[in-house]
């Protein structure tokens, strides 16, 4: 079995092709999704199309990939050396929470989910680019704040993972079942901020 990611080339319309094959793949499923659509609405031709990316399971890996990327970054240019722990914390508690019930978030999650057996290498792509990276990226913050002496951790990795689940309380099962589809800013900051004090409480150092 090939573990090699396929060579992706990038060019003018890249982009654009990634935006219309995220509508695409959002509305109408992976399996559903055809070639001739995603060029349709990303307004290029199917040979343009395919000189970016060889098929469509490459074309949804890269989608996931770059919506986990964007978030990631965003978060991190909010942090600053200066930043107290605490509201490095909570900013990224909120965007996490926020990014997690978002259309998009939702839509590559259900589609993993409803293909996990016909193409197991989807939910394999999106758990790479989202909830694993998201836990080795996490798990640096906390090794350098545990290496200032801010939190008090054994596991890293596993504090990274438990602080991404305080972050689905409440409003991921909401998501996921249907329940609720549009979260208030005051929803996701109430469950940013218990998320930190649970963490805190379990990990943190009490200061004199």
């Amino acid at each position: 079995m090939n573990t090699h990611s396929p060579v992706i080339r990038r060019g003018r319309k890249f982009d654009q092709v990634l935006e219309g094959a995220r509508e695409v793949f959002l509305r109408d499923g992976f399996e559903g999704a055809s070639v001739d659509e995603i060029a349709k609405v990303a307004g290029v031709s199917k040979a343009t199309l395919y000189s970016y990316f060889p098929d469509k399971a490459v074309l949804f890996r890269e989608i996931a990939t770059n919506q986990c990327d964007r978030m990631a970054d965003e978060i991190l240019a909010m942090l600053t050396e200066d930043c107290p722990l605490r509201e490095a914390l909570l900013i990224a508690a909120e965007r996490l929470a926020s990014f997690l019930v978002s259309d998009v978030a939702q839509g590559v999650f259900r589609i993993c989910v409803a293909e996990r057996d016909r193409f197991p290498e989807l939910g394999a792509a999106f758990y790479e680019a989202g909830p694993r990276m998201g836990r080795d990226r996490m798990a640096a913050f906390l090794e350098c704040a545990v290496a200032d002496g801010a939190l008090q951790i054994d596991d890293v990795k596993m504090a990274a993972e438990q602080f991404s689940e305080l972050c689905k309380s409440t409003i991921w099962n909401r998501a996921v079942f249907g329940i609720q589809s549009e979260f208030s800013q005051e929803e996701i900051r109430n469950v940013a901020e218990n998320a930190v004090e649970t963490f805190l409480a379990r990990y943190g150092v009490a200061q004199d």
